[in-house]
């Protein structure tokens, strides 16, 4: 079977390979959509950066009284802190995680098929390795960012430094560490990202075509191709679905990597230090601090990118020639 044309038959209708996108309006249309998708989601990231690095006997100890502690002390911009740093530098990390994640699921696609395992979990181990390498590739752009955007978030918030700006982050890291400095909890970033950038899209690419068979299109002839209301449904439900999954998973490593990266310059804290703090403090349930933000965030996130992707790639597929 041609890994490029009719790779799954049944979902021929439901998905658009990479050789068939026209890179530059992909590019250039994905930037601004998703631009705009983070501006919608993005106090949601704020929120539950500032529950992950709260103390103990912190005021703010739930999502509304985090909401309701910005908005009287800073307004809406305060719901947007460090978003100038997230935006700038989600352009190019998000290119580079596009291009590496579609590259490598066609090569993935083609590994796997030999070995005739059942169309959803060729998916899910397709699916899986290009979502991991992606988030590989593109940590070396994301870890400063990440470094910069969550210290501005929490700035001024229980005896957090102050800044005047993503640049006098960067600068003030790089004065006390180094360029390593932006790069602090690197290591974690990745142990956190690339197995949560694997565990969505595998469990995105194995849900849909579970969904896709009990909703019986797979034995449908091909000329019956589903609507884009249908096409839609089933992917926001694959995105809900690995956007639970991952969040469950990965939390107590985005706790602890969080806390590194806001708290480790200040108190000289490292990675082992801070799970011993943590359970000295709270017990295992201190890891999954955020939790409910984090769920509803990758959830929310998830569905709205996967699905803005989605329309991305209709959007900019090439036009076939008959």
């Amino acid at each position: 079977m041609n890994a490029n044309g009719s790779r799954f038959q049944s979902f021929g209708q439901t998905e658009i390979n990479w050789d068939k996108l026209d890179k530059a309006k992909f590019y250039g249309v994905g930037a601004g959509l998703f631009t705009g998708v983070t501006v919608a989601l993005y106090p949601v990231s704020v929120v539950k950066t500032r529950m992950q690095v709260a103390v103990k006997d912190s005021a703010e100890k739930n999502a509304f009284s985090v909401v309701k502690g910005l908005l009287k002390n800073d307004g809406i911009p305060g719901l947007y802190r460090g978003f100038g740093t997230v935006i700038t530098g989600a352009i190019p990390a998000r290119i580079i995680f596009l291009t590496a994640l579609e590259t490598t699921k066609v090569g993935a696609f083609k590994m796997v098929e030999p070995l005739k395992f059942s169309e959803p979990v060729q998916a899910a181990i397709a699916n899986g390795l290009a979502g991991m390498t992606a988030s590989l590739f593109s940590q070396a752009v994301f870890v400063p960012i990440d470094v910069i955007s969550q210290k501005l978030m929490v700035q001024g918030y229980s005896g957090h430094t102050r800044y005047n700006g993503g640049l006098d982050v960067a600068r003030k890291l790089i004065k006390s560490d180094g360029i390593r400095g932006l790069y602090k909890g690197f290591g974690l970033s990745v142990m956190t990202y690339s197995p949560s950038s694997a565990v969505w899209w595998a469990s995105y690419g194995a849900s849909q075509r579970i969904i896709w068979r009990f909703v019986g299109q797979n034995s449908a002839p091909e000329e019956f191709a589903p609507s884009h209301a249908k096409i839609i449904s089933v992917q926001a439900a694959g995105g809900i679905i690995a956007g639970a999954t991952a969040s469950c998973i990965t939390t107590p490593l985005d706790t602890i990597k969080t806390r590194l990266q806001v708290m480790g310059h200040e108190k000289g804290k490292t990675a082992r230090q801070i799970v011993e703090s943590l359970i000295a403090e709270e017990g295992w349930k201190g890891f999954y601090r955020g939790l409910g933000p984090r769920f509803f965030s990758m959830s929310a996130w998830g569905t709205s990118m996967i699905l803005t992707y989605e329309y991305l790639k209709r959007l900019c597929a090439k036009d076939e020639q008959t």
